[in-house]
């Protein structure tokens, strides 16, 4: 038993290697920066004066922004997934984060250019 948090993560299996759980972990405040990075780029957008639809605008900069909490959302939940797996020997859990993050950007890429053109 420990104290650490989440114990729903913690309290499964044994510890690992302590060099793993470092890398998760680093592997996880990577994901939380590109989460800040979306929502520092939707505030840009949103106070952003350019000609174009401003609708279109203000809807891309939302949505930025709520693609970057659900990014920090996923990171976490990724996080916990993959030390839960080397914590109980389990094979590490799909990347469907990644494949989430690639579609969303080139949704936004294509909306970008809209707005900018």
């Amino acid at each position: 038993m420990t104290s650490r948090q989440p114990r729903w993560v913690y309290d499964a299996g044994d510890e690992p290697d302590p060099r793993f759980s470092l890398a998760n972990e680093r592997t996880f405040l990577a994901w939380v920066r590109t989460s800040l990075a979306m929502l520092a780029g939707g505030v840009a957008l949103h106070a952003l004066t350019t000609s174009g639809p401003h609708g279109l605008r203000t809807t891309l900069a939302v949505g930025l922004i709520g693609l970057g909490g659900l990014v920090g959302v996923g990171a976490f939940v990724r996080w916990a997934r993959v030390e839960k797996a080397m914590r109980t020997h389990q094979p590490l859990p799909s990347f469907g984060l990644g494949l989430t993050m690639a579609a969303a950007l080139l949704v936004v890429a294509v909306l970008l250019v809209v707005v900018l053109i």
